[in-house]
């Protein structure tokens, strides 16, 4: 992939609070240290938001956007999560961090198309 430049990366609210939640619900099931811990998973997490500077039109429409003609938004597929973020001219909004064993149709309805 060829660099766009450098595009400023944001976190909505709502996204900080999903990135919490996935750290403390792995810290109780796994605990934080080692490859499959808490911190591993914020790190790698933290790591592909940021990357989203560089290149931020990386990932694909989600599907469940597409299917109602919605292409504005992308997606970061790492599981077992998945980024949901806006891409603009210079800047990248990150509006969704979640398990994607989720239900994402209504996931995205409540978070994207009611706000």
């Amino acid at each position: 992939m060829v660099g766009q430049g450098r595009a400023q990366v944001r976190l909505t609210a709502g996204a900080e609070h999903d990135l919490r939640g996935i750290w403390r619900r792995r810290l109780a099931q796994r605990g934080g240290d080692g490859e499959d811990g808490a911190d591993a998973l914020l790190d790698r997490l933290v790591g592909a938001i940021e990357s989203l500077a560089d290149y931020t039109e990386r990932g694909p429409v989600p599907p469940e956007l597409e299917a109602l003609g919605i292409r504005s938004y992308r997606q970061l597929s790492l599981p077992p999560c998945r980024v949901i973020y806006l891409p603009e001219p210079g800047l990248v909004t990150v509006m969704v961090v979640a398990d994607s064993r989720r239900d994402f149709r209504t996931l995205l309805e409540e978070r994207l198309l009611r706000g």
